[in-house]
């Protein structure tokens, strides 16, 4: 069975994943790239380093971004969610960063300690965090039962 998610479905799926595809557009390409990021508040946040994704959303703000849950090939959840991209700064941006690595850290293996989300402090300054702000979503659903 094909259907669409509610609401609350889009918003908890939103809420268990890390990783997304972030989708953006620019000089008449489009990119489409993964993503570590952590929802709240109505909205995506994420960080990045200096690249071909910043300079397009800092080009085109408008992106949207998609996540999945996949148990097989018949058996699958999807939304996506559109917004615009904003760098933040100061506190706002300080606690979005803290948000990330509480929210992925804790997923890693041992061997990933030294993951990007580990920033040195003289590192941090380089580093973008943005936020997506939601503004419209919709999400989609395959379900079969197996006999």
């Amino acid at each position: 069975m094909l259907g669409k998610l509610n609401k609350r479905e889009i918003i908890d799926l939103l809420e268990r994943q890390v990783i997304g595809r972030l989708g953006c557009y620019a000089d008449g390409e489009t990119y489409v790239v993964p993503v570590n990021y952590v929802y709240r508040n109505d909205a995506i946040y994420a960080h990045t380093g200096s690249g071909k994704k910043l300079d397009m959303m800092r080009k085109n703000p408008k992106v949207c971004f998609q996540v999945d849950e996949i148990s097989d090939t018949f058996r699958w959840k999807s939304v996506i969610v559109w917004g615009t991209f904003q760098e933040l700064t100061g506190e706002e941006r300080q606690q979005a960063m803290q948000g990330i690595i509480q929210r992925i850290m804790p997923l890693a293996d041992s061997g990933a300690q030294r993951s990007s989300h580990a920033i040195p402090d003289d590192q941090q300054n380089h580093i973008v965090v943005f936020k997506i702000p939601v503004i419209e979503g919709t999400g989609r659903f395959e379900s079969h039962e197996r006999t």
